[in-house]
């Protein structure tokens, strides 16, 4: 077994995981907007989709409709992917060359 691949299984389970509490979480927050219950913080939104979550989160709220009025989100989250392509970019050049 290569010695990366340990590294890179850990990071698919997270990022595995991040998208599925981002997806979850927008989800439940345009329920609770429906109903006028309790919300996400658009803060907390925010950070779960810096710690991974922007993309899935992304294509969720642009598929149920769901703070696409919001440029903090429509122009935070794709930079958000931006950085995380950049890191993404900086592990594997750091790793393999």
């Amino acid at each position: 077994m290569p010695e990366n691949l340990t590294a890179i299984l850990i990071f698919l389970a997270y990022y595995v995981l991040v998208a599925a509490i981002s997806v979850a979480i927008t989800v439940f927050d345009k329920s609770a907007a429906k109903k006028g219950a309790w919300r996400i913080s658009e803060y907390m939104l925010m950070m779960v989709g810096l710690a991974g979550g922007a993309l899935p989160m992304f294509i969720t709220m642009k598929k149920i409709r769901h703070k696409t009025k919001h440029m903090k989100f429509m122009i935070g989250l794709p930079a958000e992917m931006v950085l995380h392509v950049l890191i993404i970019a900086g592990v594997i050049y750091f790793y393999c060359y």
